[in-house]
């Protein structure tokens, strides 16, 4: 779905989260950042993912990785999913799917025989000079963490 690759330059985002802080590319710099994208906060495949990143989130911050969600949901929403799940990042509430779109994971999706467009569950790890390093768009959200940690 997306058209970035490993070896291009992260895009640029300034995008706020569940508790109205903004997020921009540039404050990360000098760190490794995982984003990942999902379908809708509060589903059971978007829990499993985020808890799975949530039960690993001291090896991400051993490793240096800051991590950040993204979806359409709002902010209201978002902060309930953290609150249920007692997630220990932010998800940013991308309702006008500007940092959606310039990751390119917005587009048709097929469900129960009905296309519509959405989300594609994607992951981006991004290096500290802003660099794509990989992109996972075969998630596995019960082992999410290895996959990104491989």
């Amino acid at each position: 779905m997306t058209q970035l690759q490993i070896g291009d330059k992260a895009p640029n985002f300034n995008a706020k989260d569940q508790d109205q802080n903004t997020h921009q590319l540039k404050d990360y710099a000098g760190k490794k950042l995982v984003i990942f994208f999902y379908p809708k906060a509060s589903t059971p495949g978007c829990t499993t993912e985020a808890c799975n990143l949530r039960d690993n989130y001291q090896r991400f911050q051993s490793l240096g990785y800051e991590i950040l969600g993204v979806s359409a949901d709002n902010a209201k929403r978002q902060q309930n999913f953290i609150e249920k799940n007692k997630l220990p990042f932010p998800l940013i509430a991308d309702e006008n799917k500007d940092m959606i779109n310039a990751f390119g994971v917005w587009g048709p999706k097929k469900f129960m025989g009905k296309t519509f467009d959405g989300i594609h569950r994607t992951t981006f790890v991004i290096d500290e000079n802003g660099i794509i390093q990989d992109v996972i768009t075969n998630v596995k959200t019960k082992e999410h963490s290895n996959q990104i940690l491989k």
